[in-house]
């Protein structure tokens, strides 16, 4: 079990101290996001403030339609990972990009960030992943997501050792979707398991839990996981509870730390009985909420990793949740170690 503000501590004779903070294994995709009209939503018959999973001929159509456009390196957990290692925590990426321009960007773009980021390039088609990402004057953000090279990471391209020395281990909900990342994913909670590390899983949309929720159901039973994040959809989804506090104490004896988001109505967090709670950081104007979920874990996994209570760790991730969504992009543009001194 987890204790209550920390990883697990390594134990037995073959335990080592983390090397990592966080080792996350995610999407490696490329954001391209532009500013539309609700009626261009409607148009294009998008799934307003979801995310669809598209195929490249979709991917194309829509980067057709799309206004002029800024192209961004994303992916849930790697967004995560760039807010971690902006608050100081050593971080390492496990994804797969294609042999192509995009993957080397997205490559560079960890790398710059202080993400070590190893996993070799896939040579010929699909190509690496981007999500279409059209943001209405709301601040909503609607996806549309091209796995490509994402969705073929194999278990033969993890490199356990490397699992092994992350004192958390934190896997995207998006990349249980397709078979192969979910058979690496699997292989990789083993292996952190053996060497006594935390896992870290965040549910990611509500149509991944209705597809593969059996699973996840199963995972939390099977004490698998150690710390969940979820939205409040998701919780409803997960759960079958439409009631919020329902949903809450339905999972919450089950995980070692619950994390349930609820945009601008704040957070709470459970942790082995005990309940922290948090509002929303104010925002002067929403500008793009990409990204608010993947900074607000950052956040909170920043003061976790460090051992800070519980309700110091939600008010970090809503700080960082509030920064992301002050400005375009999935990545945090503000210091936000500078930002957490003022703030806290």
């Amino acid at each position: 079990m987890l204790p209550e503000n920390g990883p697990l501590p390594p134990s037995g004779d073959d335990m080592t101290a983390p090397r990592y903070d966080v080792i996350a294994i995610g999407n490696a995709v490329v954001d391209v996001i532009a500013s539309c009209t609700d009626e261009l939503i409607e148009d294009l018959g998008l799934n307003r403030g979801g995310m669809t999973l598209i195929d490249e001929a979709r991917a194309t159509e829509l980067y057709d339609a799309m206004p002029p456009a800024r192209e961004l390196s994303g992916g849930s957990a790697a967004n995560t990972l760039a807010g971690l290692s902006t608050l100081g925590l050593q971080c390492a990426f496990i994804g797969q990009v294609a042999d192509d321009q995009l993957g080397e960007v997205f490559r560079h773009d960890m790398r710059a960030t202080g993400i070590d980021f190893d996993t070799p390039a896939r040579s010929g088609e699909p190509a690496t992943g981007r999500v279409m990402i059209f943001v209405t004057p709301d601040g909503e953000r609607t996806m549309n997501t091209f796995l490509g090279a994402g969705q073929f990471l194999p278990a033969s391209a993890l490199d356990e050792d490397l699992i092994a020395s992350g004192a958390i281990l934190y896997l995207e909900g998006y990349l249980w979707d397709p078979e192969e990342p979910r058979r690496a994913m699997r292989r990789a909670i083993e292996v952190a398991r053996a060497a006594g590390r935390t896992i870290a899983f965040t549910a990611s949309e509500s149509f991944v839990i209705e597809r593969h929720g059996d699973d996840f159901r199963a995972m939390i039973d099977e004490g698998l996981i150690d710390i969940l994040f979820v939205n409040e959809h998701e919780l409803a989804t997960l759960t079958g509870e439409s009631d919020f506090d329902t949903g809450v104490n339905a999972v919450a004896g089950k995980v070692p730390v619950l994390v349930a988001t609820r945009s601008e109505k704040g957070a709470i967090a459970v942790a082995n009985g005990e309940r922290a709670e948090t509002e929303a950081d104010p925002v002067a104007k929403v500008v793009d909420t990409t990204g608010a979920g993947d900074q607000f874990a950052a956040g909170f996994l920043s003061g976790h990793a460090r051992g800070e209570p519980l309700g110091m760790c939600l008010r970090r991730g809503a700080i960082a949740a509030a920064e992301v969504i002050s400005h375009y992009g999935p990545r945090p543009e503000a210091q936000l170690t500078k930002l957490m001194a003022e703030k806290l």
